[in-house]
């Protein structure tokens, strides 16, 4: 697969108290990518990006809320999330602190 697109694939991760929870319990992490991502290209970019491996990956889309902005209609982004879960033994820490 093309490496400009797996670098393109992952946005950002989410940082929240469940994605927290999920990382200290199970080892699934949450991260937030392009809306077009199958699962073999998230898989094959995480494991690329921080060098673990990957056991599954399920993905759920979010649809973005109505909102108004100064009395006129707007609507937010849409976006795409993916858990991840990795094998046994690996880890990713994003604070970098050992």
């Amino acid at each position: 697969m093309n490496q400009e697109r797996l670098m393109q694939i992952i946005m950002a991760p989410r940082i929240s108290e469940k994605s927290t929870r999920l990382a200290d319990s199970s080892r699934q992490y949450v991260f937030q990518v392009a809306t077009d991502a199958a699962k073999p290209e998230i898989k094959q970019a995480v494991e690329q990006m921080f060098n673990v491996k990957v056991d599954s990956v399920q993905v759920c889309n979010q649809k973005g809320k109505n909102k108004l902005f100064q009395r006129k209609a707007g609507k937010r982004t849409d976006i795409r999330k993916a858990y991840v879960k990795l094998k046994e033994g690996f880890d990713i820490d994003f604070l970098g602190a050992e």
